[in-house]
């Protein structure tokens, strides 16, 4: 590529690269910068390699063959990399952030033709795949020290299906996935669905089935293989989300049946013996620990 900048003279941009197996993922904070990607850059180079790029904040405009299209927060710039293209990305000492990802052409699950005629469609981040998709990229860019290397292909393979079914979903040929990217894709989609609506006290795997047009017995088998069942990640979730905000001294003047019924627990009992079950107390001794923590030894020898 050839980078340009009215502020060349004293540039600033951070730029992270988290390497998925063969995918990169690269967030990134900048001023305003012009890309152009030109045909003779084309021909020294091409790595073969479909481009996204989600703005978070800021805008870009881009231009290639004889179209033109501006992006803000929540839009998808889609790129390949035998394609000329100029990117004006921010304007008027506008700084912009971004996550980018570069995905090698075969790991896309869909025919070539398919995935080239659906990058250059709008596509955007806001609701569906392309929201499941933007929120896995933003909790991975935020913070990686939850993870190992050895989780970089895992979460590579997640990420291609994700982008497959954007696509797919571009063209409404969602048949063109393979079954496993359609599985998994599914997964992730209910997996997001239980996590946005975990207050809502009757999200059972019947709505969690519905919501997804097929059924509960689909459903199940879909989880077989996840060792979790859907009425147990439900819990378990809930449960989560309960015991962070008892540990959270801001809440401490929350009652306690307030924040189980904030997360769908209607009877206080019940939240009561799935907490202890889970973390062996009950939630009121679990806060008053987190408030008073017990001296460590070396505390109690001095």
């Amino acid at each position: 590529m050839d980078l340009s900048s009215e502020y060349a003279a004293d540039y600033h941009a951070h730029q992270r690269t988290l390497q998925l197996g063969a995918m990169t993922v690269w967030p990134s904070t900048l001023q305003p910068l012009l890309s152009r990607r030109t045909a003779k850059l084309v021909r020294f180079s091409d790595p073969g390699t479909y481009n996204l790029t989600l703005v978070l904040e800021g805008t870009a405009r881009a231009r290639w063959d004889d179209r033109e299209a501006e992006y803000r927060p929540y839009d998808l710039h889609g790129q390949n990399s035998w394609r000329p293209c100029t990117v004006q990305v921010g304007r008027n000492d506008q700084i912009v952030r971004c996550v980018g990802v570069e995905i090698p052409r075969d790991l896309v699950a869909l025919p070539r033709g398919s995935a080239d005629r659906a990058i250059s469609r709008p596509l955007s981040a806001r609701e569906g795949v392309g929201a499941l998709l933007a929120g896995f990229l933003t909790r991975l860019s935020a913070d990686t020290s939850g993870y190992r290397a050895t989780d970089g292909p895992r979460l590579g393979a997640v990420l291609s299906d994700l982008v497959s079914a954007l696509f797919a979903h571009a063209l409404d040929s969602d048949r063109e996935l393979s079954p496993e990217a359609r599985r998994r894709t599914l997964i992730l989609s209910v997996r997001s669905f239980i996590g946005r609506n975990l207050h809502d006290p009757d999200l059972t795997p019947s709505l969690v089935a519905a919501a997804h047009n097929i059924s509960t017995s689909h459903l199940y088998r879909l989880f077989q293989d996840e060792n979790v069942t859907v009425g147990a990640l439900i819990r378990r979730e809930r449960l989560e989300r309960a015991r962070r905000d008892l540990a959270d001294p801001a809440q401490h003047g929350v009652p306690v049946h307030e924040i189980a019924a904030r997360w769908g627990f209607t009877h206080h009992s019940a939240f009561t013996r799935a907490f202890r079950a889970a973390h062996g107390t009950s939630p009121s001794d679990y806060r008053q620990a987190r408030r008073h923590p017990a001296p460590s030894t070396a505390d109690q020898v001095m």
